[in-house]
């Protein structure tokens, strides 16, 4: 099978005869797709349980990411750490992430996506516990470093599952809904951070919160019992003696769509990651808020990002893939620039602008689980998703690094305006892709 993709979308599938009905993938069904939630309907029985499994996965390994941005400025004062330190646990936990899902995503081609999704939240959820015993700041490193082999891995495995069962009509607010569970998951981890270092010495505080990393285990018995590959996807792959060769998406027809889906990786993720590694800090130490307070400013951020993100995968699927990380890329990198040059004084206007800023940061992630699914083939869908996010992913984790080390001399909220460089690299990296509405997948 030729790993070539298509210059142009393949042929759609003959209309129905009512003009709002979709085609299941699995069984090729008519199914009634109007109506705000005419997509889940139209996931079929075994697609909604694929997108319960995708959901709680990305939701867990959100809550089990976030368990160490918000506990940072209790982990710098336990281990006397300095920005650059703390910076180093969030660019050594992206870095090693690009490995573990750069793996997962072969291991989806030639074992399936229901069993790789399985091994990574096993993954992400043993090592978030491990932290939580860590004696020194090199142990909390090695273990921060491993959590990042399952938490690479996941979205990736979950898009492509949930992305094969969705008809290429409704696959970009389908996935937005999946990218919509990391606010989900940063929601929660949010409210456990403000009861526990409410009620708890920080230095206690920290730990509890790792420990509570467990939680993802009792999503694994679910998507056991319940959740399965799309079979024609499935079937398709098998066909081919290629699938999850890394070789294979570094080849002419697919190289060029690579490194750029690589590059644009890397510029949404840098921007993303440095606010989300550095805000709960800089609300802290420069507005200084209380951990009440910091919880408060972030429930307008996670709202804002979780409407961001159904609001855009709603927009991918009417604008286009391409405009639609265009629009949020240039909205983000100017909600940056207006979050970070508030006055002094003026925190109400802090929290406000916190919401377009959790928003529009969010909207541009809402295509990804759909672009990148449709820019590769069955055989090689899993290695070239989690190749090309994760490696953006591994690159990018040098901006929250950067904004570490330049804290010390420009403070945190001048260090953020790094991140808005992230988004400009991204809209570069859309003139090398193809737009891929419409697209179906086998």
């Amino acid at each position: 099978m030729s790993t070539t993709p298509p210059s142009s979308p393949p042929p759609q599938a003959a209309p129905a005869a009512d003009p709002h009905a979709g085609i299941r993938p699995d069984k090729g069904e008519l199914l009634d797709d109007s109506g705000a939630f005419g997509w889940l309907r139209a996931l079929g029985p075994r697609g909604r349980r694929a997108f319960a499994g995708a959901f709680g996965g990305y939701a867990l390994d959100s809550y089990d990411y976030f368990t160490l941005p918000l506990s940072m400025v209790a982990l710098a004062a336990y281990f006397g750490l300095d920005s650059g330190q703390t910076g180093l646990f969030t660019t050594v936990t992206l870095v090693v992430s690009a490995i573990g899902g750069a793996v997962a995503g072969v291991v989806a081609d030639r074992i399936g996506r229901v069993k790789a999704l399985m091994i990574t939240v096993v993954t992400y959820a043993v090592f978030t516990v491990a932290c939580g015993f860590a004696p020194n700041y090199e142990t909390l490193l090695v273990f921060r470093a491993l959590q990042g082999l399952g938490f690479g891995g996941e979205w990736a495995v979950g898009a492509i599952l949930v992305a094969e069962y969705a008809t290429a009509k409704n696959r970009g607010r389908t996935l937005g809904a999946i990218q919509s569970s990391w606010a989900v998951g940063w929601g929660l981890a949010a409210i456990v951070y403000t009861v526990v270092f409410q009620f708890l010495d920080d230095d206690l505080a920290w730990r509890v919160m790792f420990w509570t990393g467990a939680l993802p285990a009792l999503l694994v018995v679910y998507v056991r019992r319940n959740v399965h590959d799309a079979p024609e996807a499935a079937a398709e792959r098998q066909k081919s003696a290629h699938k999850g060769s890394f070789t294979a998406i570094f080849k002419p027809g697919l190289l060029r769509i690579t490194c750029f889906a690589v590059l644009l990786s890397t510029g949404v993720q840098g921007g993303y990651y440095t606010l989300a590694t550095w805000v709960p800090t800089y609300l802290k130490t420069e507005r200084g808020l209380t951990v009440v307070g910091t919880g408060g400013y972030l429930t307008f951020l996670i709202s804002g990002a979780f409407i961001g993100y159904l609001t855009g995968g709603y927009l991918t699927d009417k604008l286009g893939r391409k405009r639609n990380i265009t629009l949020f890329a240039f909205l983000s990198a100017a909600s940056i620039l207006a979050y970070t040059n508030i006055p002094d004084g003026a925190n109400g206007l802090l929290l406000v602008l916190g919401f377009p800023l959790g928003f529009c940061m969010s909207a541009i992630f809402s295509g990804f689980g759909s672009f990148l699914s449709e820019l590769y083939p069955a055989a090689v869908r899993g290695t070239g998703q989690g190749f090309t996010y994760n490696t953006g992913r591994a690159v990018g984790a040098v901006f929250p690094t950067m904004v570490g080390f330049l804290a010390d001399s420009w403070g945190v909220g001048g260090a953020l305006i790094f991140g808005a460089l992230g988004y400009g690299l991204a809209v570069i990296a859309l003139l090398g892709l193809p737009e891929t509405r419409g697209r179906e997948l086998l």
